[in-house]
């Protein structure tokens, strides 16, 4: 069986490690650096095996020594965006955790994929290629999976249809500069355009971009974890699987959508090689326009990195 390590503790890695135990998809290592946190949250998910039925193992582990085995890993650590910290200065504290979490990849998990899920996503991902140097393939972000789930959500629960009808298309950044494409989403094959209006579509766009800090608002502390795990355990079973599924992800482009050396979201092939392909959507100009100034607030973002 395949083993996955998940690199941070916290309500998205170990949600993400009950996803992926709960499925069997693969043996789970989830390493914190807090001492106790890991092994008792691993601890617990092993106690409900026997209620829910799953036989695969989970091991909690302040040492990265233990991802050795790992097909996969998967970067949730970091800290979350507080009040009045610019996002300069995360990208500077999250860069230094991902730098230290990459050294100890390259160390203890050289052959494996990885998965980077720590904000700010896409200049995260640029860091972890920069630090890693395993090529694009093998390194890729979650962020634009999560967004197209929103976005397809919204798009159900306005027109009136199951969830699973909907599928929906989002490029660009993980955050403000995503941009998400009507044009490329449908609801069983039929265009959005035919389903609703244009001022419809225009707020269902808007609240796909507001997505996440709509639940940071309501939640007032703390951000989403069910979603995010959703579609960080949906990317990691078209990899342990070899599905060749096409899923929305953060990758370093050379060349496609005109970007050269920068990371942002594009719909990709994901599977046991990782980024298989990187499909190039026709875009209109402005939409073009806006994947590109993505990508460029990437490298702005990255100049500290």
């Amino acid at each position: 069986m395949d083993t996955v390590a998940v690199i941070g503790a916290g309500m998205v890695g170990s949600t993400t490690a009950q996803r992926i135990a709960e499925r069997e998809l693969a043996d789970v290592i989830l390493v914190d650096i807090v001492e106790g946190m890991p092994q008792g949250k691993a601890l617990d998910l092993r106690q409900a095996a026997p209620i829910l039925g799953y036989d695969v193992d989970v091991v909690g582990t302040n040492d990265y020594a233990d991802i050795e085995e790992a097909s996969l890993v998967i970067i949730t650590a970091g800290v979350p965006r507080k009040p009045g910290m610019s996002r300069e200065e995360l990208v500077s504290v999250n860069s230094g955790i991902v730098r230290d979490v990459c050294e100890k990849i390259a160390e203890h998990a050289p052959d494996a994929l990885v998965m980077v899920v720590t904000n700010p996503l896409d200049v995260m991902v640029y860091a972890a290629n920069q630090y890693l140097g395993f090529g694009r393939h093998r390194v890729f972000g979650m962020g634009g999976e999560l967004d197209a789930a929103r976005f397809a959500y919204f798009v159900a629960e306005r027109v009136g249809c199951s969830y699973s009808d909907v599928s929906a298309m989002v490029v660009g950044g993980h955050g403000a500069k995503m941009v998400p494409l009507p044009r490329y989403t449908t609801v069983r094959g039929i265009p959005l355009s035919r389903l609703l209006d244009s001022k419809d579509i225009e707020e269902l766009v808007r609240r796909t971009i507001e997505g996440g800090a709509e639940i940071v608002s309501l939640l007032k502390t703390g951000s989403a974890y069910y979603a995010p795990s959703a579609a960080i355990t949906h990317m990691a079973e078209a990899i342990i699987m070899d599905r060749g599924s096409v899923v929305c992800s953060s990758v370093m482009l050379d060349g496609e959508y005109g970007v050269k050396g920068s990371c942002t979201g594009v719909p990709v092939v994901l599977g046991a090689c990782g980024i298989e392909e990187i499909i190039e959507l026709e875009l209109e100009d402005e939409e073009l326009s806006k994947v590109q100034e993505a990508a460029a607030e990437v490298v702005r973002l990255s100049a500290s990195v």
